[in-house]
């Protein structure tokens, strides 16, 4: 090696040797910035699981204390007999479930469309759809109630189900996800005789898993957590959901807050589980599987 080289060599192999210092450096304040993050997003959650242990006479005692002296599980045994909290919980099952479905099917099928159709109003129907997000849920809620009305599904499940089918977040996550599909692999699936349907199914929507799975998730937890429409369409107690019944223990003068925490950490459980089990295959999923280059 010439002499020239040697200084230029052991100087590259310093600084090689000084970049994960420098990077460990920079990365430990933002190590410590998540961290507090975590903490401060963590605090509520472990309130309310903390105080949902605890019996009516320590929910207000002074000095507040953040952990039980008394722990009791009798606000969960009471929440799930009292206010008939399986029929409650059934009912927010039921319609997050088959809304979830459907509104995965409709997005997928409509973000497919304006992606690989050519058509210039569908265009201008994809602007009308992103348009949709600029109006706040309360604009539309009138219009909305006086069709469902109209239609008969006034106080019914299916009055919450059907005008929550169809996103414009859901669509605009497929239609820019199947943009990155190469068409030609659309033409050989044509060449081998599968029909536009086959396509969709066999091979769009295999491709498309993280994106179902990453809507299929925030559907679940939009339908889940929602309060406002279900007050409005549902009635009959019977019928009502989660979040509506969780309301209802709330009252004028006397609210049974055991109850009504403990109730609440039941809410959250089904979400919870629910991120757990699929969070894997949105986050480590391959965006690119089955393509080339």
């Amino acid at each position: 090696m010439p002499l020239t080289e040697q200084p230029r060599s052991r100087a590259t192999g310093r600084a090689a040797r000084g970049r994960p210092r420098s990077a460990r450096r920079t990365s430990l304040p933002m190590t410590a910035l998540l961290w507090l993050l975590i903490l401060v997003y963590a605090f509520p959650v472990a309130w309310l699981l903390l105080s949902s242990l605890k019996p009516g006479s320590e929910l207000f005692s002074y000095p507040l204390s953040i952990l039980p002296e008394d722990p009791t599980f009798s606000g969960y045994s009471d929440a799930w007999t009292r206010v008939d909290f399986a029929r409650y919980f059934g009912n927010t099952l039921l319609v997050a479930t088959v809304t979830t479905v459907l509104t995965v099917l409709a997005s997928a099928s409509t973000g497919y469309a304006l992606a690989k159709y050519r058509a210039r109003w569908l265009s201008v129907f994809f602007v009308c759809v992103l348009a949709t997000t600029m109006l706040p849920t309360e604009v539309i809620l009138t219009p909305t109630f006086s069709v469902i009305r109209n239609l008969g599904l006034y106080d019914s499940l299916a009055g919450i189900v059907v005008p929550s089918i169809i996103t414009a977040t859901g669509i605009f996550m497929f239609r820019q996800f199947f943009l990155t599909v190469p068409d030609d692999l659309l033409e050989a699936a044509r060449i081998d005789g599968a029909s536009e349907l086959g396509i969709f199914v066999r091979v769009m929507l295999p491709i498309a898993r993280p994106i179902v799975l990453t809507l299929a998730i925030f559907s679940f937890q939009w339908r889940w957590n929602d309060y406002i429409w279900p007050l409005i369409v549902l009635n009959d107690p019977g019928k009502f959901t989660l979040q509506v019944a969780l309301r209802s223990i709330v009252g004028a003068e006397n609210i049974d807050w055991p109850v009504l925490l403990s109730a609440s950490v039941i809410s959250l459980l089904p979400l919870v589980l629910l991120f757990a089990v699929f969070q894997r295959y949105v986050l480590g999923a391959d965006l690119n599987a089955g393509l080339k280059d």
